[in-house]
């Protein structure tokens, strides 16, 4: 394949055109170095009692992978998102607990929904649940799909101006009379827990500046190779798409934690050829089983955003879902990888919690 390859940008604001069927929750992160500069959900660090250090191949930097991939059939490490989101919730429910017992404060997040898509209500439905789950309170506001501009603007301001309120999301897609940006941008930047707002990617953007927020799908990305013991520093990285939402905020994630970032896109010429030199790869392009077991170079540590739908007469809904990745193929080279779904999938929502709770304690600084 070459630069005739056709990309989508996959984001968690995109997934909902890719995905007609019931939504399975899509793809967030925080980290060590993260934490210090970016400031997210102090979660403590996490070990697998069967875990060794995941340690990429880079041919400057020579040091060993957990599988040794040039003997052929060794199967990569599971990244287990599933996992880890547990552990994060878990850690999220005792510091709200935390918080409401020691100042009375308990987090809250208002979710607003436009229209009646069927994905985007099932994506509210379990963010609602998900905030139940660790006690963090959730407001939710439906308006219908012929709704003015303006009048999804007036609820935001509303919320903005509420203090049990620490975090605002619109649910994207927008119905398209509508400008996107325009409604985003009305959303307080100290409520912006989908990390959206300009002025949070400005930040993430600068050396030196530390954003309130980051986008939740990239933030995941990373804290799973935290969590995992991958080690980014001085490493190649490629981030094969390079949407808003996923693909540019998680290529300036691995720059802060000083990697050496390539991204891929849809104009790229040989992208295989780039993808084949990184240690790290993070895919978010919305095309199934693109990304070839050729493509990847040994020990690579692969991370697959990409929830891609697949006719399959096997299933008792006529398709399964993919990633960008073919995992198979993966497996027998790479040191670890994601699973689609059970990877980066689970992982965004438990971030947004994260965000809504980092958003809490800055507000009433409470450490």
């Amino acid at each position: 394949m070459s630069s005739s390859l056709v990309f989508i940008e996959s984001s968690t604001s995109t997934a909902s055109h890719l995905l007609p069927f019931s939504r399975i929750t899509t793809p967030f992160n925080g980290a060590v170095s993260l934490r210090r500069s970016v400031g997210p959900f102090n979660v403590r660090p996490f070990v697998l009692s069967s875990l060794r250090t995941l340690s990429v191949n880079s041919s400057n930097n020579p040091s060993p992978v957990i599988n040794d991939k040039s003997g052929g059939e060794a199967s990569a490490k599971v990244i287990d998102g599933k996992m880890v989101a547990k552990q994060i919730r878990d850690e999220i429910t005792a510091e709200v607990l935390k918080m409401k017992e020691a100042i009375g404060v308990v987090p809250g997040l208002a979710v607003i929904l436009v229209g009646d898509r069927k994905d985007s209500a099932t994506y509210v439905r379990n963010k609602k649940k998900a905030c139940e789950s660790v006690g963090i309170n959730s407001f939710e506001v439906r308006l219908p799909e012929d709704s003015t501009e303006q009048e999804v603007i007036k609820f935001i301001s509303k919320f903005n101006n509420d203090p049990s309120v620490h975090g605002i999301l619109v649910q994207l897609p927008l119905p398209s009379h509508m400008d996107e940006q325009n409604v985003l941008n009305a959303v307080d930047i100290e409520k912006d827990v989908d990390g959206f707002h300009p002025l949070n990617i400005g930040r993430l953007a600068m050396r030196g500046r530390d954003p309130l927020f980051v986008p939740c799908t990239p933030k995941g990305c990373i804290e799973l190779l935290h969590r995992y013991a991958v080690e980014i520093k001085g490493k190649r990285a490629v981030v094969i798409g390079r949407s808003n939402i996923v693909g540019m905020p998680a290529a300036l994630l691995l720059q802060r934690e000083d990697a050496t970032v390539s991204i891929v896109h849809s104009r790229t010429k040989n992208p295989e050829e780039i993808v084949k030199h990184a240690d790290i790869i993070i895919s978010a392009v919305g095309q199934p089983n693109m990304v070839r077991g050729s493509w990847l170079k040994p020990g690579a540590v692969v991370i697959d955003v990409g929830i891609n739908p697949v006719e399959d007469a096997k299933s008792p809904r006529g398709y399964k879902l993919v990633g960008d990745v073919c995992y198979e193929e993966a497996c027998k080279v790479a040191s670890a990888v994601t699973p689609v779904p059970g990877g980066v999938g689970p992982m965004t929502i438990a971030m947004l919690l994260s965000n809504t709770l980092s958003s809490a304690k800055r507000t009433h600084n409470f450490q």
